[in-house]
C-alpha cells in the first residue's frame, strides 16, 4: 500500500522507479511452493521454500525423518500421500539444525550447505554454459538442465525408491551404477544393509544383496519378464522393459494408466510394490518380490530344486543325490547335491555313449552369475556348445517368446533353481548311463494304449527311441509339421528312422495318432512311407518312420536354389509316383484309403528322389462301395482341399484327386497355388494354368532351368492331366486309374472344364474358408 501511495504522488521518473521495486516486492513475496525450478545462485532454504512439480505430484524440501530431528533434502509425493520420500541427497551427511540451503552454481552444480559446513552435498555436475537451470519434474526426478540438455538426474542416483521411468542397471560408458539401498531405519535415510542391484556377471540378473551375500534373486530377462517373477499376461497397469547393448545394460518400468505406483526396498530388507488407493487414502501392498519360502536365495544348494507344493521343499534334479544325507533328512539343504554317476565328456559328436541333457519344465532358470550367453544362436547351437565344453552342466533359450532363441548355458554348478509356473525349461547335462537309467524306470511305469496287434509294426520304448535320438536332441531335430517335431535317429542295428513326436500344442491327437498307425499297418507300397513302429508312454505319443534322406518335396520344390537342380525328368517321376501311390490307396489295397491331406510337405523322397507318401493321420477307410461321406468336420490343408468338400463337408476319393491335381500344377511350376500371384490378376496357380492353357501358352508356365531338360509333350499332357483333375464338379473329374492311364498313354484327352474357386476376372475361395496357407486345419461344418 506504501508503494502504490508513493507511486501516485510522485514524478513520472519517480513513478516508473517505484514500480520496478513494487514489482520486484511482488515477485520476492511470492511463495516458492509454486516454483518448479529454481536458476542459477537462487536458493531453497530450510523452512523458507521448497520445489514443487508442474502437477503437484512431487515436492522438493528439506525434512527431519521419522522421531529424528536430522535435516535432509529430499523428494516426496505431495498431491498424494504426503510426506512419502522417494529420495535423498545429503543420506550420509545429515544436518543438525535448520541451516541447510540448496543453490544451484553457476557451473550446473547443485550444492546442499549449512552454517557449520560449507559444503555438505554436492551434485558434482559442471557446465562451460551460464545458462543453467534445475527442475522437479512430474516423474519424481531432479534434472540440472543446460540449454535443454540434461547434465544431471536425481534418477542416476537412486535411494531406496524405484519410480516408473527410472532406469536400474549400469552405462557401460560412464561406469555408472544405479541400485537401490534400503535406509538403515524408518528414523535414518543413511544406507543401509540391503541392495537392490542388477548384476552384471555372467549374464546380467537382479539380485537382492544383505551386505555382500545373496538373499534372493529374480532371475535374468527371458523376454517377458524376469526369471522367477510372476508374468502377469494381461497387465494393464505397468509395462516392464529390459535393455542390453553396448552402451548400457539397464531395467525400467512405466506405467499404463493413472494408477500411482512405487517399488522400494524396506529398511529390514523386503522388496516391495505399493500403490496408491485413492478411496482409503493410503498405500497398500501391490506385490512383494519375496514370494515365498523358495524364493529364499539356494535353500536346496547346488543341483537341488525347490517346489513351493512339495513338503519338504527341496528335491535333487534327476541323476542327484543329497551331497550330505543326514543333513538333509534333517531339512538343511545348504549342501546340496551331487551326480551319482560322473560325466564322460565327449566332443560333441553325437555318439550315443556320451553325455547327454535331462529336461526339466516350467523353472526358474539358476544363477547365471557363471553362465554364459550368445543372442544369436538357436537352441540346437547351444546344446552342440554345451556339448563341446566339458565345464558345461546346462542350457536353456535366452528369449523364450515365439518358440525360443538365444543360448544361456552355465559353466558352473546349477544354485537357485525352482519349479515355477513359467513356460522356461533348462537343458541339464548328465552322463548316457544315468539318461539309460532314469529311460528304463519310465517305461517300467509305462501305460500303453490299447493296441490291436499289428503285423511287422514294432512297438518301440521310450528309452529305445531317446536312445535313437540323443534324448531328442534339438541338433536331430529336422523338421516341425502339425503333428509335431521330427526328429533324425538311429537304431542299434543301424537303420536310421525319423521319429514324429505329438506336440502338445498340435491340433491332432491320440484319434489321428491311433488312425495312422492302424491304416499305415495295412499298406504295403513303394511310394508310400514305411512306417517301422509306434511309442506310447504316458502322454507321449510318437511315430517311427524310414528315414527319408531327400526329406519332403516342399522343401526342395518351393526353394529358388534347390527347385533350380530339380530336373523335369525327376519332377514327372515324382508326378508318376504319386499317381500310383494314391492310386493304391483307393483301389489296390486290401481296404479302400482316401487320404484328405494330399500335399507337397506329405511326399518324402529318398535317396534316389523317389516320391512316398506320407501322413495318414487325417485319412478314411472304406469297405464296400459307399465312398462318399459328408462330415461335420473339414480337415485338410488350404489350396489343396476341394470345393465340395470345403463348402459342403463332403469328400470322396475325387477329394484326392483334385488335391493331387493341385499338386501336379506346383510341381511342373514350382510355385505354391495358395501363394501365387501374376500381374494385375488376382488369380490363383489354377486359374493363371487355366488362362494360358485356353491361350494355347501351358509351355510358358515351365521355369528356365527347366527348358534344357523337359519333353515339352510330357509337360502339356501334365497339364492338361491336372486340369481335369482340379474341375469343380467331382462327377467330371478322372480317377486315378484313368489318371495314371493318361500319364503314360499317348491317348486323346478329353476337354477340361474350367477350375474350382475361378469365376472369370477373379478366382476366389469360399467364404467360410479364411486364406491361409500351408496349414492344417480343422473346421466344423454347419448343416
Amino acid at each position: 500500500m506504501l508503494s502504490l501511495l508513493l507511486y501516485f504522488g510522485s514524478s513520472m521518473e519517480d513513478q516508473y522507479i517505484h514500480l520496478l521495486f513494487f514489482i520486484a516486492f511482488i515477485l520476492l513475496s511470492l511463495d516458492c511452493n509454486s516454483l518448479d525450478t529454481i536458476s542459477t545462485n537462487q536458493e531453497i532454504k530450510d523452512g523458507k521454500a521448497t520445489l514443487v512439480s508442474e502437477g503437484e505430484m512431487f515436492e522438493l524440501g528439506f525434512f527431519s525423518p521419522g522421531k529424528s530431528k536430522n535435516r535432509y533434502l529430499g523428494i516426496w509425493y505431495k498431491k498424494i500421500s504426503y510426506g512419502t520420500v522417494v529420495w535423498v541427497a545429503n543420506r550420509e551427511t545429515p544436518i543438525a539444525d535448520t541451516s541447510g540451503l540448496l543453490k544451484l552454481t553457476r557451473l550446473g552444480n547443485l550444492v546442499i550447505r549449512s552454517g557449520g559446513n560449507p559444503m555438505v552435498w554436492s551434485s558434482n555436475s559442471t557446465s562451460n554454459n551460464l545458462v543453467v537451470v534445475a527442475q522437479l519434474l512430474e516423474s519424481g526426478n531432479l534434472v540440472v538442465w543446460n540449454n535443454n540438455k540434461m547434465i544431471w538426474q536425481s534418477f542416476d542416483y537412486p535411494s531406496d525408491t524405484f519410480l516408473p521411468g527410472m532406469k536400474l542397471g549400469k552405462d557401460l560408458v560412464t561406469g555408472l551404477q544405479r541400485c537401490l539401498t534400503s535406509w538403515k531405519s524408518p528414523d535414518d535415510p543413511s544406507i543401509g544393509e540391503y541392495r537392490y542391484v542388477h548384476d552384471m556377471n555372467g549374464y546380467p540378473q537382479t539380485l537382492r544383496l544383505k551386505g555382500e551375500i545373496v538373499h534372493g534373486r529374480h532371475g535374468p530377462w527371458n523376454g517377458l519378464g524376469y526369471s522367477g517373477f510372476p508374468i502377469e499376461k494381461e497387465n494393464k497397469i505397468y509395462s516392464s522393459e529390459f535393455v542390453m547393448n553396448e552402451r548400457e545394460i539397464y531395467n525400467k518400468y512405466e506405467l499404463k494408466s493413472s494408477v500411482v505406483q512405487r517399488v522400494g526396498v524396506t529398511w529390514d530388507g523386503k522388496t516391495l510394490i505399493w500403490q496408491w488407493i485413492e478411496r482409503i487414502k493410503d498405500w497398500i501392498v501391490y506385490a512383494n518380490a519375496d514370494v515365498d519360502t523358495c524364493d529364499r536365495f539356494s535353500l536346496c544348494g547346488p543341483f537341488g530344486i525347490c517346489s513351493i507344493n512339495k513338503h519338504p521343499p527341496c528335491t535333487c534334479m534327476q541323476g542327484f543325490e543329497p551331497k550330505n544325507p543326514e543333513q538333509w533328512e534333517a531339512s538343511d539343504w545348504a549342501s546340496g547335491c551331487i551326480r551319482k554317476k560322473p560325466l564322460q565328456c565327449g566332443n560333441g559328436s553325437g555318439d550315443r555313449d556320451e553325455d547327454g541333457f535331462w529336461k526339466i519344465a516350467r523353472v526358474k532358470v539358476p544363477d547365471t552369475r557363471r553362465a554364459w550367453y550368445n543372442v544369436s544362436m538357436t537352441l540346437g547351437e547351444c546344446e552342440m556348445t554345451c556339448k563341446g565344453n566339458c565345464s558345461c552342466t546346462g542350457y536353456t533359450s535366452l528369449d523364450i517368446r515365439n518358440g525360443g532363441s538365444g543360448c544361456l548355458l552355465w559353466l558352473d554348478e546349477l544354485l537357485d533353481t525352482r519349479e515355477y509356473d513359467v513356460d522356461q525349461d533348462i537343458y541339464v547335462r548328465m552322463a548316457a548311463s544315468e539318461l539309460e537309467g532314469n529311460w528304463h524306470a519310465l517305461d517300467a511305469k509305462n501305460t500303453s494304449l490299447q493296441m490291436e496287434q499289428l503285423d511287422d509294426i514294432q512297438c518301440f520304448s521310450l528309452y529305445e527311441v531317446a536312445r535313437a535320438t540323443g534324448n531328442f536332441s534339438v541338433s536331430n531335430k529336422i523338421g516341425q509339421g502339425g503333428f509335431g517335431p521330427v526328429y533324425k535317429g538311429m537304431l542299434k542295428d543301424g537303420r536310421q528312422i525319423a521319429v514324429k513326436r505329438l506336440s502338445e500344442t498340435s491340433q491332432q491327437g491320440l484319434d489321428e495318432f491311433k488312425n495312422e498307425v492302424i491304416c499305415i499297418a495295412k499298406l504295403q507300397h513303394r511310394n508310400l512311407v514305411k512306417l517301422l513302429g509306434y511309442c506310447v508312454h504316458q502322454n507321449e505319443l510318437m511315430l517311427i518312420y524310414e528315414y527319408m534322406t531327400n526329406k519332403s518335396l516342399d522343401w526342395i520344390l518351393f526353394d529358388e536354389t534347390k527347385s533350380s537342380t530339380l530336373t523335369w525328368p525327376q519332377r514327372f517321376n515324382i508326378i508318376h509316383g504319386i499317381a500310383r501311390g494314391v492310386l493304391y490307396l483307393h483301389q489296390d489295397s486290401s481296404i479302400q484309403i482316401i487320404h484328405r491331406d494330399l500335399k507337397a510337405s506329405n511326399i518324402l523322397l529318398d535317396s534316389d528322389m523317389n516320391p512316398k507318401i506320407s501322413d495318414f493321420g487325417l485319412a478314411r477307410m472304406f469297405v464296400g462301395h459307399d465312398t462318399t461321406v459328408k462330415t461335420k468336420k473339414v480337415v485338410g490343408t488350404y489350396g489343396y482341399i476341394a470345393p465340395e468338400y470345403a463348402v459342403h463337408g463332403r469328400f470322396s476319393i475325387k477329394s484326392d484327386v483334385f488335391s493331387f491335381g493341385v499338386l501336379v500344377l506346383e510341381i511342373i511350376c514350382g510355385m505354391r497355388n495358395r501363394e501365387f500371384s501374376h500381374g494385375d490378376r488376382s488369380d490363383n496357380l489354377l486359374g493363371h494354368v487355366w488362362r494360358r492353357y485356353k491361350e494355347g501358352r501351358s509351355i510358358g508356365l515351365l521355369s528356365a532351368s527347366l527348358q534344357a531338360s523337359c519333353v515339352v509333350s510330357e509337360v502339356l499332357r501334365s497339364i492338361h492331366v491336372a486340369l481335369l483333375c482340379v474341375q469343380h464338379h467331382p462327377e467330371d473329374r478322372p480317377t486315378m486309374w484313368s489318371v495314371v492311364l493318361m500319364l503314360v498313354t499317348e491317348r486323346e484327352l478329353p476337354e477340361p472344364k474350367q477350375p474350382a474357386f475361378f469365376s472369370g476376372e477373379t478366382c476366389s475361395e469360399p467364404e467360410s474358408l479364411p486364406s491361409v496357407d500351408e496349414c492344417t486345419i480343422t473346421l466344423p461344418y454347419a448343416r
